[in-house]
């Protein structure tokens, strides 16, 4: 493992530092459309580099926090400007009745800066919670504070690890898949509470009729 690890650190460090940077970017935003993309490790991988001379620590981690928030962001306009729309056509009402998005949103405005900031930190919900923020219409600025705030913090954590387990890359990989994994199934524990409220709400929408 160590070898192989070294090996590609080798490799990574041969490309060009501004293409270096780029996948930094890219894997960071990326995730934000695509959750198996593994961008915790593409930062990570970062903040070794940087730990050994290669990149900028500082730039690492401000190249990796711009990407994924951008996009992010990106991900909420798109939602805020089509998301009500898509859920007026009849697969659309399907999967959110009106009664059901009218509850969201009023979820949203409540807790939804909350929602956003602890989102960040688990699985597949860092990608969908800024949809449903936007479909939600929740507005700019209580979406995009906490997602600059929580994203800040995880990367900031991500290069700092890279840095201080530059000498030590397995333990650090294997404690960051642990912690992945972990927040995997918390993230999954969550889903289904989630589908469970969703078909109570949708069954009790049957209920009370059209």
């Amino acid at each position: 493992m160590q070898e192989q690890m070294e090996a590609f650190l080798r490799l990574v460090g041969s490309i060009p530092v501004e293409t270096v940077y780029l996948l930094v970017g890219l894997g960071a935003a990326v995730e934000n459309l695509f959750p198996p993309v593994p961008s915790d490790i593409v930062v990570v991988v970062g903040g070794i580099l940087a730990d050994r001379g290669m990149l900028d620590a500082r730039l690492v981690f401000v190249v990796a926090w711009a990407s994924n928030l951008f996009l992010a962001l990106g991900v909420y306009v798109a939602a805020r400007r089509f998301g009500g729309g898509m859920f007026s056509t009849r697969w659309g009402r399907w999967l959110l009745r009106p009664a059901q998005l009218a509850r969201m949103s009023l979820f949203y405005e409540d807790y939804g800066a909350l929602t956003i900031l602890v989102s960040r930190f688990f699985p597949v919900f860092r990608v969908l919670v800024p949809a449903f923020a936007g479909i939600s219409r929740l507005g700019f600025w209580r979406t995009a504070l906490p997602l600059a705030i929580a994203s800040a913090a995880w990367y900031a954590v991500l290069v700092f690890a890279g840095v201080l387990a530059s000498r030590n890359v397995p333990r650090i990989v294997s404690a960051l898949t642990t912690i992945n994994t972990t927040a995997g199934v918390v993230a999954l524990l969550v889903g289904a509470a989630l589908v469970w409220l969703w078909w109570r709400s949708r069954h009790g929408d049957e209920t009370e009729g059209p």
